[in-house]
């Protein structure tokens, strides 16, 4: 089971990667590019996908843990039940997130700095 704490030590661990309020919640940001944030709704974070297709089968993978609402409707973004995910995998979607987001210069370097 994920946390917010998680979530925090995870995205801030990312190279160039700061934490900025976004619609009142806390956001990370790759170069003050938005790619994950902590939602409203409790223990749902959202976060940047690929592409709205990939955001469909993540759904389709996970119902129990990936969600969208009409909000979201044709933007690459995806919620995220964070007590239906584990650690690794929180990993796994937020480094996917900054990937999505970093730009190209940095996203050469890597999401983890050396």
């Amino acid at each position: 089971m994920a946390t917010e704490g998680d979530v925090r030590r995870i995205a801030l661990a990312l190279r160039e990667v700061t934490e900025k309020p976004s619609y009142g919640t806390p956001g990370f940001r790759v170069k003050d590019r938005l790619f994950a944030r902590v939602h409203e709704m409790p223990d749902v974070l959202l976060l940047r996908r690929p592409s709205v297709e990939d955001r469909e089968a993540l759904i389709s993978s996970n119902p129990a843990a990936f969600f969208t609402t009409d909000h979201y409707e044709g933007h690459a973004s995806v919620l995220v039940r964070l007590p239906e995910v584990d650690v690794d995998e929180l990993r796994e979607l937020i480094e996917e997130a900054w990937e999505c987001r970093a730009p190209v210069t940095v996203r050469k370097l890597g999401p983890r700095p050396e």
